[in-house]
Order: structure tokens, then sequence, then C-alpha cells
């Protein structure tokens, strides 16, 4: 039976609050309940930018914005996609790390799904709690490694809500096939344990072999209650991460955007650097500070890429080194994971990042390591002295965990370096020229995968979608916005590269027999198909 009246209202995917038409209105039993206008959603959205004015903070911003969510779905996405310049920073990062510090003091709402480690046993039935019968991705998170602010527990929903936002206003997925969840297995940040407003589970967490028996059964469970879905896995710890992702992407339809996303996103922009420099990607050595999931992802999928272009997978990794907490990864530590050791050269040993740097005499610094400040005037200097045009990717967020900023990495290095970051930083002026920035945000790339995966039913993710994704929003950046110092796509228009990438990765879904449709004649406006729009439904 169609909604009417109050309960039409109260669902945010159908309220369309003073758009109702007289005919609805008569209709559908909404006389007197709503205003007796009938306002378009121009005049609903200058409402809306009025109110927003009048807030002082970004997260009294969000706060707004989320509650908007919670009443009109249709006029949320039509504020964020009217200027995703503006409003992506606000539901997304770097706002989105404030908002999950205070997750449980400014909740309003719920909205996705809590599982419990406790329900162990019961996750299918828990599954079929949720309304949308057809849902085509869960972002997931057991809120172990959140952004670069580490174990926030259940206050992590914050970012499995904001990504799948992200799907929506960035490439176009429809909203009412995304879940967010979170897998709660406890926290073990003392703080919120103490908190009496914390929303989550008041106990340690497990043993690994315990966690992945619930994830296990959580991944199982997805497949027999959702089986068009694919998972999203965001923000575990590290090694995690990555023995998740392996443990998965084989047998299920998956992937870890924290691996393979931001893997992605770097790649687009080295593949910009290496145009500006006149070189190649097989040319560089690439130096990581950082080897966590993040860090190990990317060099995993930059190998992949240079595989691609001729090189044998063991030259490759020969070409890229990684620095942790322990100093250089080198082939006599006894300390590192699985995952690390095929960057773990012959070498002699070395804690100094800067002494790395003049030993390994790298073209490309990568900072995933969440360390504020941690590319200090020094090591620009030497990156600047060993190279005509040294690359400083400073990828941790939030702002202040970037390793440098921009206007640090220009004028430390006499406007030298090739920059970007995982923060957009304004534009800088040295020398008489102004250096544009770019933000390596995984949003240019996962909503555009995400995209294509929905449009064509992908029945595994790879990462050579990731690869592809990568070069078609490189391929979007003219020349003249590169010697501007841009290495990625302007913001503004993010919904039409998006749709451009995931047109690319659509074809090779295609090309590669992974899809479970059939192939359209013209893959663009396939894609464009399946695009949501923010317009309110006529409803009778």
């Amino acid at each position: 039976m169609a909604k009417r009246g109050i309960e039409l209202i109260m669902d945010a995917s159908l309220n369309k609050s003073t758009a109702f038409t007289e005919a609805e209105r008569q209709a559908l039993g909404l006389v007197g309940l709503v205003p007796d206008v009938t306002e378009s959603e121009d005049l609903q959205l200058r409402r809306v930018l009025l109110q927003l004015g009048h807030k002082t903070t970004d997260l009294d911003r969000y706060i707004y914005l989320v509650n908007l969510l919670d009443h009109d779905e249709t006029l949320f996405y039509r504020t964020i996609m009217s200027d995703p310049m503006r409003f992506l920073p606000i539901v997304y990062d770097p706002t989105i790390g404030e908002a999950c510090l205070k997750f449980g003091h400014i909740y309003r709402q719920t909205r996705g799904m809590y599982l419990s480690i406790e329900r162990r046993g019961h996750v299918r039935e828990i599954l079929r709690n949720w309304p949308q019968k057809d849902i085509r991705f869960i972002c997931v998170t057991d809120g172990g490694r959140i952004l670069g602010l580490g174990d926030l527990g259940a206050n992590g929903m914050g970012i499995p809500i904001g990504k799948l936002q992200l799907y929506t206003a960035a490439a176009g997925v429809p909203p009412q096939y995304l879940l967010p969840t979170y897998l709660d297995a406890g926290t073990n940040n003392e703080q919120y344990l103490q908190d009496p407003l914390y929303l989550g589970l008041r106990k340690t967490r497990p043993a690994t072999a315990q966690l992945f028996s619930f994830v296990d059964e959580f991944v199982e469970a997805v497949q027999e209650v959702f089986p068009n879905c694919c998972i999203h896995f965001e923000d575990w710890t590290g090694v995690d991460a990555v023995h998740l992702l392996q443990r998965y992407r084989d047998k299920y339809c998956v992937y870890n955007d924290d691996v393979q996303g931001t893997a992605g996103i770097t790649l687009a922009g080295m593949i910009n650097a290496v145009k500006l420099k006149g070189t190649k990607l097989t040319d560089e050595k690439y130096l990581f500070l950082g080897a966590g999931s993040a860090g190990i992802g990317l060099a995993d999928l930059l190998c992949s890429a240079l595989v691609a272009e001729g090189m044998a997978l063991t030259a490759a990794q020969a070409q890229v080194y990684m620095f942790d907490v322990q100093g250089l990864l080198q082939s006599e530590r006894t300390d590192l994971v699985d995952f690390q050791r095929p960057y773990a050269h012959r070498h002699p040993p070395t804690t100094d990042f800067l002494a790395a740097i003049e030993s390994v005499k790298p073209t490309t610094i990568i900072g995933v390591s969440t360390i504020g400040g941690a590319f200090s005037q020094p090591i620009i200097a030497a990156m600047s002295k060993l190279n005509e045009r040294p690359v400083i990717l400073a990828l941790s967020n939030p702002t202040e965990h970037a390793e440098c900023t921009a206007e640090q990495a220009y004028k430390w290095s006499q406007g030298k370096a090739i920059f970007a970051a995982g923060v957009q930083f304004p534009p800088v002026s040295y020398n008489g020229r102004t250096y544009l920035p770019g933000q390596a945000n995984n949003f240019y790339i996962f909503p555009a995968v995400g995209m294509a995966i929905f449009a064509t039913r992908a029945i595994r993710v790879t990462d050579a979608m990731f690869i592809e994704a990568a070069a078609a929003v490189a391929d979007q950046v003219s020349e003249e916005q590169r010697q501007q110092g841009l290495l990625y796509p302007l913001q503004s228009n993010i919904l039409e590269t998006e749709i451009k990438t995931a047109a690319r990765v659509a074809k090779l879904v295609f090309d590669s027999n992974l899809a479970r449709v059939d192939r359209p004649a013209d893959m663009e406006a396939f894609i464009r198909e399946h695009v949501y729009k923010p317009e309110y439904p006529t409803l009778a």
C-alpha cells in the first residue's frame, strides 16, 4: 500500500516538503500537513543556502545537511550536487574527521545498519531487517583506523555514511541501493569506552581470529540476503585491511578503498606528474613514508601499472622503497608482515627518513604516514637537490595530518615541486607565479568504479579497474591545467569527470567478461542512463 499523509512526509526518500503539488496534497492526504504552497526545487535550494549561511562552522553545516538528508533526500542531493567544490569538503573530508570524533555527541537519527559481534549467528536475520531489499553496495567499517585518527569504534560510522553519499553526489549512483554498515567488535579507545554518550560496545577488540570469523559470517550473509551487492571495505586497521581483501577478493564482489582507491588516485597523479616531467612511470623511483595498508596497496597497484608498461614485477618492486616507524624496509628486518616483504630490499638500515632520501635517491616521495609535518624543509630541500622536478605527494588526512602543506612544498623547493595532497590546499603564489595544488582524493576514483559496477552488475572487482580509472581521471586534466600544477580535474565538474571515468571502467568490465548485463553500443550513454538525478518524482 502506497504511503500517505504523515507517513509519506516522514519518508525522506519520498518527502517533497514544500514542493508537493495541489494534486498530490489532495490525493495523498497532505492538505494541512505541509504549507499551502508549491515551491520549486530551486526555491527550496535558496532557503537551504540561506540557512547554511547562518551556520558558523563546517561541523554545524555538516549537522544541518545530515538533518536535511534525514528529512528530504532529494533536496539534500540537489544541494550537494549544485556546488561540489563547496559541499564535498563539508559532507566528507576534512569535516568528516571532526564529525567522527564527535559522532556520539552529534547523533540525531539512525542511518545504516549496526551489527554487533555479540549477535554472531544471527547476521542474516538482522540484515533482513533493512527495508530496501535490492542493495547493490554496502560500505562497511569496524572503525579500527578512521582516516588518520586511529581507532574510533562506533564513531567511525560517519565514514560509511559519508562514502556512500559520495557514490551518489559524485557519480550518480542512486541512493536507494546503498547501505552504510558498522561491524561493532568493540574499541581499544579508552576515551570512548568511558564516554557515556558512546554508541558502541563497551569492550576491547577481540583476537583477529574472532574478528575474521565475524566478518566471514557477515560477507556470506550478504551473498544470501543481497545477492547483487558489492562490499566496500573502509578504514580497517592496516593488516586487517590487506588480509581481508586477500581473503575475499577472488570469491566475492569486494574491494577496499583504502588499499585500491587510494592507490588509484595516487597513480592518476603520478601519470600526470610524469607527463609534466616528460618521463615515464617506469623511469621513476618511489619512496613511501608509511608502509601500512594504504602504502602497500598503492605500491602494489603502482607495480601492476609498471608491469603493464613492460617491466617485470621484480624490477617494478625494486623501484619502490618504503619507510615506516621502524625505519627503512630492508631485507634484514624481522618485524615485517607478509605483504611488506616484496619492498624490503638489500640496503643498510636507517631510521632517518632524510638519510634514506640521500641514499635511495628517489624522484618521488609519497606520504601515507598520518604524521603532520613529516616532510620537513630539509626533506623537501634534499628532494629538490636530487631532482629538477621532485614529486611530493602528501596524502595523509585530515589537514593537520598532511606531511606538508602546498605552500611549504612550493617555497621550500623554490617552485620546483610537483605537488598534491590528500586534502585541498588553497592556491600558492611564489616568485610571481600562482600554483594550483591538486587534491589526491579517492572521491575521483571509488564512486566512478562504483557506478561502473552498478551499471554492469560486475561479479568481481579487479585491480585493473582501478588502474583504468586512474588513467581515465588523469586523461581529463589538460596540459594547461598541468602547467598550473593541477594533477587532477577540477572538482566543480566532478559528475562529468566520473561519468567519463565510469564509462572506461565499464568497458573494461565487459572486455574482462565480468558483466552480468548485455554490452551496450554506446558505453557513456549506457552509464548516463543509470545516473541519479536529484529531482522529485510525481506522486499523484
